[in-house]
């Protein structure tokens, strides 16, 4: 018989809002700590100290909006977050700075994630963030982007030439998150309805679909690719994240902990600690992180 899943390594409490985005910080200099970033619904970004597990930095800067993105920027020094407040902030926290260093205004009411592209040798980076302009893009390379969008379809975009590559419908309903694994050319998506589409690029950056993988329960608020390539979690409005193996899609664990509908997941980046973790964020206010499937 199987074995069952494992109870989570430890919870994260003290949030007091429902958590609405995660990231860890794992690599950085040798004598600081492994961190998990958390946004959450009261408007204010958690800095969690994985050895201590407890807050080292509470930051306000979106007004008590929520904060609905959080992504480190190479290091665990430059922070970026994004909120309901139609703002974007950029974050430095070295030598204990409690105060964003600049923000951008945005024009999207949604809950668009942004995305984060780091272009060649140089501490150059290539933002792209939800909106209506239509502003040429500073960038000399040509970086490709997928998005999706309310009537259920993902889209490949040109960035430097603002030019559609190819349109796929792939769900009846908004799709809620995406993510993409470059080396196998493949990527997946889930929405509110209660199935999982992956679909692949072509040699001609043509969008199909693969295959869809229906779950039990309606609503997928995440999907994240474990940085090797081999696990995929999604989070669900059922309370319950699912692990999945990427290659095929089998069904490996249901890691059924929380008590309110899961917003997010997120796994560790290749540094420390060792054993690479899984986190998810939920509407309970609670983050639990797991260690499953680690390799010896």
């Amino acid at each position: 018989m199987a074995l069952p899943p494992p109870p989570p390594q430890f919870v994260l409490r003290g949030t007091q809002s429902a958590v609405n985005s995660l990231h860890f910080s794992c690599r950085s200099q040798a004598q600081s700590p492994p961190l998990l970033f958390s946004g959450s619904l009261s408007g204010l970004v958690h800095v969690w100290n994985l050895h201590t597990r407890r807050v080292d930095a509470t930051l306000d800067g979106h007004g008590g909006q929520s904060v609905y993105w959080v992504k480190t920027l190479g290091d665990q020094r430059l922070l970026l977050s994004q909120g309901r407040d139609l703002k974007l902030c950029l974050w430095d926290l070295a030598e204990g700075r409690r105060a964003p260093v600049d923000s951008l205004s945005l024009d999207s009411v949604g809950f668009c994630q942004g995305s984060v592209l780091r272009g060649g040798a140089q501490e150059c980076w290539l933002l792209a963030v939800p909106g209506r302009g239509t502003e040429e893009p500073a960038s000399s390379s040509h970086p490709l982007l997928l998005a999706g969008y309310e009537d259920g379809s993902v889209i490949l975009w040109n960035v430097s030439e603002r030019r559609m590559l190819s349109r796929l419908s792939c769900h009846k309903e908004p799709v809620m998150s995406l993510d993409f694994d470059s080396r196998k050319a493949k990527g997946v998506s889930g929405s509110s309805e209660k199935a999982l589409c992956v679909w692949g690029l072509d040699e001609q950056q043509n969008l199909k679909v693969c295959r869809t993988q229906e779950l039990t329960n309606p609503g997928i608020a995440d999907v994240v690719i474990r940085p090797d390539g081999k696990i995929l979690a999604t989070a669900g409005w059922d309370h319950r994240i699912r692990l999945f193996g990427w290659k095929q899609l089998k069904p490996l664990a249901v890691l059924d902990y929380h008590s309110a509908a899961v917003h997010c997941v997120a796994f560790s980046d290749p540094g420390q600690p060792r054993e690479q973790l899984l986190a998810g964020g939920s509407k309970d206010q609670r983050i639990s992180v797991w260690s499953v499937y680690n390799q010896s």
